[in-house]
C-alpha cells in the first residue's frame, strides 16, 4: 500500500514536470520552433481550435516560422490570430503561407521571461506540494485504517520527503535551463 502511495506520488510529480516543460517550450528564446503557436487558438467555422490542427507549421529558417493552411480560406483568422495573441509578432500574409518573422530578443523582454520561467517553475513547485500533500495525508490515513505499522509509515513520509526534494532540485534545473537558453544571444 504504501509503494502505490509512492508511486502515485512520483506519477503526480512528473505531470508537474511535463507541464512546466511544456509551458516554457512556449516561452521564445529568440529562436523560431513550432511549439510557439502550439497554445494559439483559431475560430474554425465556430470552434476554438489550435493551429497545428489546422496548418502546417514549418521553421525555414533560424528566425521564421511559415503557416501554410489545409483549407486555403483561413489564412485571414489564422492571421488575425496571430497578430492578436500577446506573442508579439507580426504575421505578413503571401497568398496561401503566412511568414512570421522572429524578431530579436531586447534584454528588457529577456529579462521579462526569465521572471515567466520563474513563475512557472514555482506554480509547478506548488503543484509538486500539493501532490506531497495528498501522498502524506494518504499515509497517515493507512496507519489510522492499521494498514500498516507506524514505523512502516513514517519510513513512506521519510521516503516521500525524499522524492519530493529531488523534484524541487529536478525542477531548478530545468528552469535554469530553459533560463540560461533565453539569456543567450
Amino acid at each position: 500500500m504504501i509503494d502505490d502511495v509512492l508511486s502515485e506520488l512520483k506519477q503526480g510529480i512528473e505531470k508537474a514536470k511535463d507541464a512546466l516543460r511544456r509551458d516554457l517550450a512556449n516561452l521564445r528564446t529568440g529562436r523560431a520552433h513550432p511549439g510557439m503557436l502550439e497554445t494559439l487558438r483559431v475560430d474554425y467555422y465556430g470552434q476554438s481550435t489550435p493551429i497545428s490542427q489546422m496548418a502546417n507549421v514549418n521553421v525555414p529558417e533560424p528566425r521564421m516560422l511559415t503557416v501554410k493552411p489545409w483549407d486555403k480560406s483561413q489564412v485571414k483568422a489564422i492571421e488575425k490570430a496571430i497578430r492578436e495573441s500577446d506573442l508579439g509578432l507580426n504575421p505578413q500574409v503571401d497568398s496561401e503561407l503566412i511568414r512570421i518573422p522572429i524578431p530579436a530578443l531586447s534584454e528588457e523582454r529577456r529579462r521579462d521571461l526569465v521572471k515567466i520561467a520563474k513563475k512557472n517553475g514555482e506554480e509547478c513547485k506548488v503543484a509538486v506540494r500539493k501532490v506531497r500533500h495528498e501522498a502524506l495525508d494518504m499515509l497517515s490515513e493507512i496507519e489510522k485504517d492499521g494498514g500498516a505499522s507506524k514505523d512502516d509509515v513514517d519510513r513512506g513520509k521519510k521516503k516521500a520527503e525524499e522524492i519530493v526534494a529531488e523534484a524541487g532540485t529536478a525542477v531548478d534545473q530545468i528552469v535554469q535551463q530553459k533560463e540560461k537558453e533565453i539569456l543567450a544571444i
